[in-house]
Formats: structure tokens, sequence, C-alpha cells
């Protein structure tokens, strides 16, 4: 059996690659290849894979969000998140998201065919050290309102704009960023955004 894939990747160079390497398997095809994560949808309805491999940052929608979409419009199609960040915290939005797969890139790519062949047979595929991680860690603590707010100020914005943005209040944005330092235990926000960051909440 021949199994169908997409490719979703915003580097031409690395998704040129992924593309060749995955040909070499005599039972994969590519079916298509795209390099927007708002293109994923549309893609796979017109050319229908059977397992998408989705890199999580992406224009237009990053791959976490591509897969939620996936999984609504497109159920059969099983998603493998492609990364080359291994966080704890994509782990977790990643499997909310109803990917059935995590691998990071810098695995071997007999472990790429393997997650593949072993999500078509119906099993979950996640790096065990990833895995371990991820329960460690813990879930996110922060709202969905508080990540929005804090993703905002990765520009350098200031309060006023992050509210007129966001259509809030500047007391409200203000309650947001305090209560995001106090849930990453740091000083302020540049830095829970960092740490937020590091942990794969945002």
């Amino acid at each position: 059996m021949t199994i169908r894939l997409l490719l979703a990747d915003d580097q031409d160079l690395i998704r040129g690659a992924l593309s060749a390497l995955l040909e070499l398997e005599e039972d994969f095809e590519v079916v298509a290849s795209v390099g927007r994560g708002d293109q994923v949808a549309d893609a796979a309805a017109e050319h229908r894979p059977d397992v998408a491999l989705l890199d999580i940052e992406m224009p237009g929608l990053d791959g976490l969000a591509a897969a939620a979409v996936l999984a609504k419009r497109l159920p059969a199609c099983r998603v493998v998140i492609l990364t080359t960040f291994g966080r704890a915290g994509y782990l977790r939005r990643a499997m909310e998201a109803g990917a059935v797969g995590f691998v990071v890139k810098d695995a071997p790519p007999e472990t790429l065919a393997d997650a593949i062949r072993r999500v078509m047979a119906g099993q979950r595929v996640v790096d065990p050290a990833l895995a371990a991680a991820t329960l460690a860690a813990g879930e996110s603590p922060l709202t969905a309102r508080e990540r929005d707010v804090l993703n905002a100020t990765r520009s350098g914005a200031g309060v006023a704009d992050i509210a007129a943005r966001l259509y809030l209040s500047e007391g409200t944005v203000r309650n947001y960023l305090s209560a995001a330092i106090a849930k990453t235990a740091t000083r302020n926000r540049a830095e829970a955004l960092r740490v937020a960051d590091e942990r794969g909440w945002l």
C-alpha cells in the first residue's frame, strides 16, 4: 500500500529535501507540498493525503492551528508534527490539536519513516524523552487571553498599542501581563515571554 503524504514547511530547501528523502521509500508518495499553514487544509482536501507532516512555525497559520483545522475538515488524515522545537508545551498542544505524532527534525531519517508507518497503523508516535518532559512540565498555567497579550509584546509594543490591537482596555492588558509574569515566576514581560516560549506555552 502506498502512503500518500502532504508536507508543510515554510523553508523551501527543507521541504524539498524532505520530499526527496521520503520519495526514496517505496511505499511513500508526496502528493502535496505547501509553505504556509493556511494552505494545508485546502491542499489536503484536494489531494487527500493519508499523513500530513506539519512544521510548527509557518506563516498564515502555525502548524498546531493547521492541525486543528485539518482534524475538523479531513479527520481521516493523520497529522505528524515535524519541528525543530522539541518543547514540552508544544507536544501537549499538538496532541490537543489532533496530531498523532511528534518528531523533531534532527531525528534520523529512518525514525521519520518509521513514525509515518506507525501512525498509519493506528499508533501514536512521540519521542520518549519529550513525552517524559511534557509530563514533568505539566499543563500551561496561562489562559488564552494571557497568551494573546504576551504574544502581542513580541514586537515591543506598549500597553496602549496592545490594548488597541486586542480591543481591550489598558488596565485589562496590565492585569493579563501581571498574571502572566506571576505564573511564569519572572520579573517582567520580556522574561515572561522568554520562559513561556521555552516551555512551548505560546
